[in-house]
């Protein structure tokens, strides 16, 4: 067993060791989602209790749906009056076809320095160094200030329903304390041209608005004249969903991304300018502009189109599902656009919905988070961003739990961390992972 040195951050050898082993078995434990209940989480969470046991904890596994299955655990902190954390990893992952894949997507497989595979980045490399730090502490006596909670939920990829949802529902009483916790989207290296290493702490996530839209009209036959045809009142909403150009909506975290990338780049930037114009500020920004371009307005992109049965018969209604995201405070402007949109013809309903989110950039815990970051690359750039997507932190905000994105790895130039997510040849360096777990250490004994 290695010493606890400065330059492992606190973690021994063996944490980085385990780290890497860790993630590469979470990856060959198949826990693919295909929606609809299609998935089987226990034998991850069976895998992840068994590591959790052996640093001194007591996991609980929790079920809704037999085989959906989510793990808790505490840790007592040294300080009882304060106020506990919650760290928190989703199982499940999104199906891979391995045909596309230049590896197995569930090999796991470790070559020339970096672990491929389904969930590399999305996100049972987190799930890994959250088992490697707390075995790490555990082997040397390490007990954090505040109790920390640990989760690993099912079902994050669908609709939570089997996961977070259940949890905060049902079992709510194995959070008690927490008023903040941490999850997968944060503090990874992005490289937005040569020079400037950017890691972007999520401090707030768009709400998801799943929509279902629906046209009636006369059925017929294909021959004929039609002035009500269901498929024509349809694709004419679907069209101007599509192309409707939302409105800027600035929130507080995207305003303080806006400005912090604007410092890195010695811009002058005046939210507060009636005159200010934030396309032109992202024009400017170039590749950075990527971080804060989708959560500037709401979004509405269709996706899926259900209609008739024959070519030559005129169907007496059609569906469509569109993918909606909201910032926060903007619910009801986003649902007003959508009655104006959509037209009397047509009628839409929130197929799934969650809420959106804020956390503050100018808290105590962002400060930290921030100042783990920069302890291990004080040459980068920390800056606050919201998701375009959502998390299970969704669901936790409802027991009173402020989510940050935070999810620390350090990425090599040309990696492009965000085309990895859901996407072919998923992979992480174990570099990445080891920066990873020193910075969480640092991070989770500070907190």
């Amino acid at each position: 067993m290695g010493e606890q040195t400065r330059e492992t951050g606190g973690v021994d050898d063996l944490a980085l060791d385990e780290v890497v082993a860790f993630t590469s078995e979470l990856i060959r434990i198949d826990t693919t989602n295909r929606g609809g209940g299609d998935c089987r989480e226990r034998p991850a969470a069976e895998y992840a209790a068994e590591r959790l046991a052996g640093a001194g904890l007591e996991p609980v596994l929790l079920e809704r749906t037999p085989g959906r299955t989510n793990v808790v655990a505490r840790i007592a902190g040294t300080d009882p009056s304060a106020d506990a954390l919650l760290v928190h990893g989703h199982l499940d992952v999104v199906p891979a076809e391995a045909a596309d894949w230049s590896v197995d997507p569930f090999s796991g497989e470790v070559r020339d320095g970096v672990v491929w595979g389904r969930g590399a980045v999305d996100m049972k490399n987190m799930d890994a160094m959250v088992l490697a730090v707390v075995r790490s502490w555990a082997r040397h006596g390490v007990r954090p200030r505040r109790d920390i909670v640990i989760a690993y939920t099912a079902d994050e990829e669908d609709s939570a329903v089997d996961g977070s949802d259940f949890l905060a529902d049902r079992h709510a009483e194995l959070f008690e304390g927490c008023t903040e916790g941490i999850s997968e989207s944060g503090a990874f290296t992005f490289h937005p041209e040569p020079g400037i290493a950017l890691y972007p702490i999520a401090a707030g996530e768009r709400g998801t608005a799943w929509l279902e839209l629906t046209a009636n009209g006369r059925a017929g036959h294909g021959s004929k004249v039609n002035t009500a045809n269901a498929v024509t009142r349809l694709a004419s909403a679907v069209a101007r969903i599509g192309s409707h150009r939302w409105p800027v909506r600035l929130t507080p975290t995207v305003r303080a991304c806006l400005s912090e990338l604007a410092a890195v780049y010695g811009m002058e930037a005046d939210l507060d300018d009636p005159r200010f114009d934030v396309d032109v500020l992202l024009e400017k920004l170039g590749p950075a502009a990527a971080l804060v371009e989708p959560t500037v307005r709401n979004s509405s992109n269709p996706t899926m189109l259900n209609a008739g049965y024959k070519v030559n018969v005129i169907p007496g209604h059609a569906t469509a599902s569109i993918d909606g995201r909201m910032l926060p405070g903007t619910e009801e402007e986003f649902a007003a656009t959508l009655d104006e949109l959509t037209g009397p013809d047509v009628d839409w309903r929130f197929h799934h919905r969650e809420i959106p989110l804020q956390a503050p950039v100018d808290s105590p815990t962002y400060a930290k988070l921030r100042a783990a970051v920069e302890h291990f690359d004080p040459t980068g750039h920390v800056v606050p961003f919201c998701m375009a997507g959502g998390t299970d932190a969704k669901q936790f905000s409802r027991l009173g739990i402020t989510g940050y994105g935070f999810s620390p790895l350090k990425l090599p130039a040309g990696l492009d961390y965000a085309a990895l997510f859901h996407g072919v040849d998923e992979r992480v360096p174990v570099e990445a992972l080891h920066f990873g777990v020193r910075v969480l250490d640092r991070y989770l004994r500070t907190a």
